[in-house]
């Protein structure tokens, strides 16, 4: 049978009170009788009821987190950030996945309205400025990972930023024929996804920097997936003068970039230089030229952020930005003159 409360209050010699007291770290027990009690919990393996302890505590011990298409590699990476957090922290973890405009917005509205969670993770959803009011408006603590909102606090990379160091590696590399494979800008504005234009965007920078003319015609945009990105790619590495280089904006995408180059029997990087975003795991084994951003790291930051809002609701806005670096591998080099 398995231990209760009462069992380990009985061998501890202490009171039911005591017991729950130590269970909710409260400070207002003893050192020595805390350490008595955890010993007696350890040695009866007593797992104390998160029913329970969420009644006595007045709160649900759970956070809500809502995903946009959770089985993409990167937001796995997140999400497996966000677990390990929060079940250091005793919370549970419930998520909402995504993968349509009006499940974007059902959950956006409902979930904070709902009262079974503590707090709110949203995860490469940039809420709009009415659904920010409508947020704040719940009084649930929220914080944004991989995202940008005024008056909401959050933790996210430079897209443009990172868009721009992959491009400049390329140019250093002499490349000046460099093409784009990113998600449909229509796509990204139904969900309000940011982070492929924002790369975009760099991209175009650095070009406009270097004194290269951006060329409409080597960008493409499609679904954002390896086999969309394959289909892209293979359509501009056919033009009449293909590019020498290929920026994908994610590294899922950089993967359909090379399985293009396969199926034309172009050399990688002896024909073609391809670079990624991300640094999945598969790239590695790839040996794939990307910009890392730290994936898993964004979930287990956006965590500790709600977690403080949660035990104080008064703290300070914060914004932060985890850095980002030029991983170079295999798929680029040098062009040859």
């Amino acid at each position: 049978m398995a231990a209760t409360i009462r069992d380990v209050a009985r061998v501890a010699g202490v009171g039911l009170g005591t017991v729950s007291r130590v269970i909710n770290n409260s400070p207002l027990v003893s050192q020595a009788t805390r350490q008595r009690v955890l010993d007696v919990i350890a040695e009866l393996r007593y797992n104390p009821s998160q029913i329970a302890r969420s009644f006595s505590l007045g709160k649900t011990l759970t956070v809500a987190t809502i995903a946009p298409f959770f089985t993409r590699p990167s937001v796995v990476e997140r999400l497996r950030g966000i677990e390990a957090a929060l079940a250091s922290g005793g919370y549970a973890l419930v998520v909402f996945n995504v993968e349509t405009r009006a499940r974007r917005d059902n959950c956006l509205r409902d979930v904070p309205r709902s009262q079974r969670a503590d707090g709110l993770l949203i995860i490469s959803l940039a809420p709009q400025p009415d659904e920010v009011l409508a947020l704040q408006e719940t009084r649930l603590p929220v914080v944004l990972i991989d995202a940008y909102a005024d008056s909401l606090p959050g933790v996210t990379i430079d897209d443009v930023a990172g868009g721009a160091l992959a491009t400049e590696y390329l140019i250093a590399l002499g490349h000046r024929r460099i093409g784009f494979i990113g998600d449909l800008i229509a796509d990204e504005m139904s969900f309000n996804f940011t982070s492929s234009r924002h790369r975009l965007e760099g991209y175009q920078q650095a070009l406009v920097a270097a004194g290269i003319p951006p060329r409409d015609e080597y960008q493409r945009h499609g679904l954002h997936g390896r086999y969309e990105a394959r289909v892209l790619a293979r359509d501009l590495l056919e033009l009449p003068e293909p590019p020498t280089a290929l920026f994908a904006a994610s590294d899922t995408q950089a993967m359909g970039v090379l399985e293009a180059a396969r199926d034309l029997n172009l050399a990688v990087p002896d024909q073609l230089s391809v670079i990624g975003f991300d640094d999945i795991d598969v790239a590695e084994y790839l040996g794939l030229t990307t910009i890392r951003q730290l994936l898993f790291e964004s979930g287990e930051r956006g965590v500790e952020l709600l977690l403080k809002r949660i035990a104080n609701p008064a703290t300070k806005l914060e914004r932060e930005y985890l850095p980002i670096e030029l991983i170079a591998r295999g798929t680029t080099r040098r062009i040859a003159r």
